[in-house]
């Protein structure tokens, strides 16, 4: 494989050096054809004001060409920037701002979904299970003692048994 892929390398090279002399030899055929050797010699002075006249016109026109199309290659450029970013825009390559947290209740939502005709309210609490507070009262016994002696029961290792057993529940 090192050896195809050498091959490769070597033919590509090959092609590259042709096609530089290829451009070479056509840019020197075109100025053959569109700038023909000035052959001054023997010319009266006149002449030559002439043949300066001549191709001062001619640089003219290479100018005005050379503006118009210098224009319309940065035409060119402007509009493939222009698609470049509608692409991106397209794509959601974009730098996208940092959102704050907005507080909406559900009835806002629902009211921005659906619209303002519908009158659509929705308790988002009465599917939650209901806890009495009666139940965990009556879980724990509360004693109405004094909060010192309490503290004297329990203190030491009978006291935290105490509390062990009491959060066992009930043994029978």
């Amino acid at each position: 494989t090192k050896t195809l892929i050498t091959l490769m390398v070597a033919k590509a090279k090959e092609e590259l050096d042709q096609e530089v002399l290829d451009k070479e030899e056509e840019k020197q055929r075109y100025l053959m054809e569109k700038v023909p050797p000035l052959q001054t010699q023997g010319m009266s002075f006149a002449e030559l004001q002439e043949l300066c006249q001549e191709l001062h016109a001619k640089i003219d026109v290479v100018d005005e060409e050379r503006y118009d199309i210098e224009a319309k290659v940065s035409l060119n450029k402007r509009e493939v920037k222009d698609l470049n970013i509608k692409v991106l825009d397209l794509r959601g390559k974009f730098k996208r701002p940092s959102l704050r947290r907005v507080r909406v209740s559900a009835d806002a939502i629902l009211r921005s979904l659906l619209g303002s005709k519908h009158k659509v309210s929705m308790d988002l609490r009465a599917n939650l299970k209901s806890v009495k507070k009666e139940d965990t009262e009556k879980k724990r016994p509360v004693e109405d003692s004094d909060w010192r002696k309490n503290v004297e029961a329990m203190s030491g290792m009978e006291g935290r048994k105490k509390m062990f057993d009491a959060a066992k529940g009930p043994t029978q």
